[in-house]
């Protein structure tokens, strides 16, 4: 093996496996077989994916844990239902980092995303339920909406807790600075749904992945950063094909679908690094600075992010519902002793 040339071992390595020397791969899944299957350095999860794993059979055992500890808690149908929703997340956090070395992201409720106090408060109580479970708050990342009372829910959680957290929902350059000055630990923003959003808007149906709209908007983000040293790190997601995985080598983290994973571990093409610290350096950016008035003006002036903010926390929000719809239906079981 030792007398291979570099280019010859690098086509019997995989796409994944060249991928992972200039990032670091993230899986996107509460499905703990892809995480076991694709050994990921870290996970994160958001309401979308907890609601398809809570219906698998795999999966129901964590679900009746949490209503058992939902109804032993008590309270009004409202805390309890709270209460069983908080246990679940945290309960498929808990099994995601027995196969993962770094760190979970869980994600708050994003009916809360525009409610600083409300955010704080709920981040805090998860990361107590991983305490108790003797999880240590430094392996958990904390989702939060990147609206601005997200943003500021971020600050707040970083500088007086001690609790990092997770920006998502983040596609405009004006989100991406002001979590940068909020000094937030990461940012996810996402890919394939920026892209989606061109797709439908202008017509054109493809792109090639260094004109692809989301891979130069985080390009840019991450550029910037790296310029002016933020100590933010840039996790892209929500990847709608590899050429846009591919686009980004290099960034700090990349968060990937088990389906997109599958197809990088199976792919034997070179990967090059596309982004690194030292052209960012180079790069042609100005620094800027954004209170709350020049954050909202900026960000209200990406027609596309303010849309694809909106429709992700619905999206969120609707999956959360759903998700409680099924909860409340065990529970009344549970209790009717069904």
């Amino acid at each position: 093996m030792s007398s291979l040339s570099p280019d010859k071992r690098r086509k019997m390595e995989s796409a994944l496996n060249q991928l992972k020397k200039y990032t670091v791969v993230v899986a996107d899944t509460g499905d703990f077989n892809a995480i076991e299957e694709y050994k990921p350095q870290d996970a994160t999860t958001n309401p979308s994916l907890i609601l398809a794993a809570a219906k698998m059979p795999a999966y129901q055992h964590l679900v009746d844990q949490a209503i058992k500890y939902g109804i032993t808690k008590g309270g009004t149908e409202d805390e309890e239902l709270t209460n069983i929703m908080d246990k679940l997340f945290v309960s498929f956090g808990l099994e995601i980092l027995k196969k993962i070395p770094g760190r979970v992201s869980t994600e708050v409720d994003a009916r809360l995303s525009y409610n600083r106090d409300e955010m704080v408060a709920r981040a805090l109580k998860l990361i107590a339920l991983y305490k108790v479970e003797g999880i240590d708050k430094e392996r958990i990342l904390i989702k939060l909406s990147s609206t601005w009372e997200g943003i500021q829910a971020g600050k707040e959680l970083e500088e007086k807790h001690g609790v990092h957290c997770n920006m998502t929902l983040l596609f405009s350059f004006a989100q991406a600075v002001a979590c940068a000055e909020a000094k937030v630990t990461l940012i996810s923003p996402f890919v394939g749904r920026i892209l989606d959003w061109y797709k439908e808007s202008t017509g054109c149906k493809s792109y090639e992945p260094h004109e692809d709209p989301g891979v130069l908007s985080v390009t840019k983000i991450y550029n910037y950063y790296k310029k002016f040293g933020y100590a933010t790190v840039v996790m892209g997601a929500s990847f709608r094909n590899t050429g846009e995985v591919k686009a980004l080598a290099g960034c700090d983290l990349l968060t990937i679908s088990p389906g997109l994973l599958e197809e990088l571990s199976q792919d034997h093409g070179t990967i090059k690094e596309m982004l690194n610290e030292k052209n960012a350096k180079d790069c042609d950016l100005d620094k800027v600075h954004l209170d709350e008035k020049a954050f909202r003006w900026e960000h209200n002036e990406d027609r596309m992010a303010v849309e694809k903010l909106s429709d992700g926390i619905r999206k969120f929000a609707a999956d959360a519902v759903k998700l409680e719809c099924m909860i409340k239906e065990k529970v009344l079981n549970v209790k009717n002793g069904q």
